[in-house]
């Protein structure tokens, strides 16, 4: 098998700092931008750009939540039930993962972007 590219500091950097910022801004979809960079500019393969922005993302989300709960504005109690499907949803989407084509893998992402972006418009 290939060696995946490895791509600039500065490529990787810049995909780090866009996501973050839209983490922060918006509470989430920092994967949005992120797996469109890591495919786009930083050349990564579609399964390698997925499971990459889901171990970046996920310490920008506690990142972002402890930014939250220190402005009182995050409800743990009212996060938990969320937690406890994410978990279990996570679990069997990272199961599911390498059974999945990559270009069906990307058709579920854009498919995911598309309905994001129809129902932040509505």
């Amino acid at each position: 098998m290939k060696a995946p590219p490895n791509p600039s500091r500065v490529c990787s950097a810049l995909a780090g700092a866009c996501a973050g910022l839209v983490n922060g801004l918006l509470g989430g979809g920092g994967g949005t931008v992120l797996v469109p960079m890591l495919t786009g500019k930083c050349h990564l393969p579609a399964r390698q750009a997925l499971a990459t922005s889901v171990a970046v993302i996920a310490p920008l989300c506690a990142l972002s939540a402890a930014v939250y709960a220190m402005q009182g504005q995050l409800l743990v109690g009212a996060a938990l039930p969320y937690l406890a499907g994410g978990l279990v949803g996570g679990w069997l989407g990272g199961r599911l993962f390498h059974k999945l084509s990559p270009v069906w893998l990307r058709r579920a992402f854009g498919l995911l972007l598309v309905y994001g972006g129809i129902r932040a418009l509505l």
